[in-house]
């Protein structure tokens, strides 16, 4: 595990069952200045293994496993890893699931399939919280409660602050594509977004698929009487 500083490189674990899920994930990972994929490790006794080795600094954890379960793997972690974090990355969508993750010490939960801009933001909200930790322990060892509050508010940011919008996503644009698709019970095309934006297509689909990977909206397929089918974008309320 490396000396934090502006420049400092994250290293990162991957545990996941899948090979090719694991090298999604990996290319996905180092698409983010400022982390590094050091290991992907398939089972319960590799992943062991690196973390004794290599000791990341982080680990992303899928839930499911041939000999293990991702939840044991999250408490081994607290206990014998206690300056790794842990984002759990997974396709289990059980209520339980997600509330011992969180009582697990997960940074963040994020639902299967992955889509890089919901890890893009994941990963530089972890990037912002540990160099703020790391400084405050650098200065002066200690911390006061507004220290902690600044900590915790910027751990628990979202996509709608300005700085961890993907590029080509426009805060005030994406806002008026939230409020007009919760205003409708029909749902949204990207055809009629853009008319709204007042842009192509494509970028009318493209603030569409950022809202789906946030989990705000969510998409049918709606199939007409000729054509292709269609994306229909509903929000979540």
């Amino acid at each position: 595990m490396q000396q934090m500083s502006q420049e400092t490189v994250i290293e990162v674990l991957i545990i996941e069952d899948d090979v090719k899920i694991a090298e999604i994930n990996r290319r996905f990972v180092e698409k983010v200045p400022g982390f590094s994929v050091i290991g992907i490790a398939t089972d319960e006794s590799q992943a062991k293994e690196q973390l004794e080795i290599l000791t990341p600094d982080l680990v992303l954890l899928d839930i499911y496993f041939p000999d293990s379960s991702g939840l044991e793997m999250l408490q081994y972690i607290r206990r014998h890893h206690k300056e790794t974090d842990v984002i759990m990355i997974t396709a289990a969508k059980e209520v339980e699931a997600v509330r011992e993750a969180v009582r697990g010490g997960a940074f963040d939960y994020i639902m299967k399939p992955l889509v890089f801009n919901r890890l893009q933001e994941t990963l530089l909200r972890y990037l912002d919280f540990h160099r703020e930790l790391h400084r405050l322990a650098s200065e002066s060892g200690h911390i006061n409660q507004e220290d902690v509050d600044r900590l915790l508010s910027g751990a628990g940011k979202k996509e709608t602050s300005p700085s961890y919008l993907p590029k080509g996503i426009d805060k005030l644009t994406l806002e008026k594509v939230v409020q007009a698709i919760s205003q409708t019970q029909e749902g949204m095309t990207a055809e009629q977004a853009a008319k709204l934006i007042g842009v192509s297509r494509s970028t009318g689909r493209r603030y569409l698929e950022h809202l789906v990977s946030l989990g705000t909206v969510y998409a049918d397929l709606s199939y007409g009487v000729v054509g292709r089918p269609e994306r229909v974008y509903r929000s979540r309320k």
